[in-house]
């Protein structure tokens, strides 16, 4: 599997876990299990270098923000709040990609 076989398989799934969770749908646990079993299957490829597209910049800004911020933080402040929501409607919709996002790919774990 490619690097944006794996992002274009993963980015939609991502997109729905972060809106339902902005919504109050989907406990913060669900989303840390989200991320571990996405980053142990990113580690099985290998896949080394910058992240390739837009699409993969703003998946990894999340897996990020999501991994890096509290619930509470990601709930309770309103410009990281749209930030992530933004980078949800660009993984699901398309459209303009979201200025805010750095996101890189995870060092090798080898």
């Amino acid at each position: 599997m490619t690097a944006n076989e794996f992002i274009d398989n993963k980015a939609p799934q991502l997109a729905q876990y972060g809106k339902a969770f902005l919504n109050n749908q989907l406990d913060s646990n669900e989303i840390q299990l989200y991320l571990w079993d996405t980053l142990e299957e990113w580690a099985q490829f290998n896949h080394q270098g910058d992240a390739q597209t837009d699409i993969e910049r703003v998946f990894w800004h999340l897996i990020h923000a999501f991994d890096r911020w509290p619930d509470w933080t990601i709930r309770g402040n309103q410009f990281l709040r749209k930030q992530i929501d933004d980078c949800c409607d660009f993984l699901s919709l398309g459209g303009t990609c979201p200025s805010c996002c750095v996101g890189t790919r995870p060092s090798s774990m080898s």
